[in-house]
């Protein structure tokens, strides 16, 4: 039996909500999911969970996709997932470089 995995659920780009990016981006394991998804075309959430507990990372994606900053689709049964850099530029410009550019402490 072949089980199917649900599609994720995304805002649409015009629906995205400055205070939701920005609450995402204050928790600083989503922000180095971000700044990981900035340096490649996409990652599984394998190579983005740091060794942290499953539920965990996924809670972190959810909010991250709620917000808009992150798309993950099914390639199989694994979950590949994309920064939605023109998105986020398109609705809030600078904002993503800005934010990307910081040095970490």
């Amino acid at each position: 039996m072949m089980l199917l995995m649900r599609p994720f659920k995304h805002p649409a780009a015009s629906e995205l909500a400055l205070e939701r990016v920005l609450y995402a981006l204050s928790d600083s394991i989503r922000l180095d999911i971000v700044r990981h998804l900035a340096r490649v075309e996409a990652a599984t959430c394998g190579e983005l969970d740091g060794g942290r507990p499953k539920s965990t990372v996924s809670h972190h994606f959810k909010v991250l996709r709620e917000a808009g900053l992150v798309f993950t689709k099914n390639d199989g049964t694994t979950h590949l997932n994309t920064l939605r850099r023109a998105d986020i530029e398109s609705r809030f410009p600078g904002l993503l470089a800005a934010i990307l550019t910081q040095k970490t402490h």
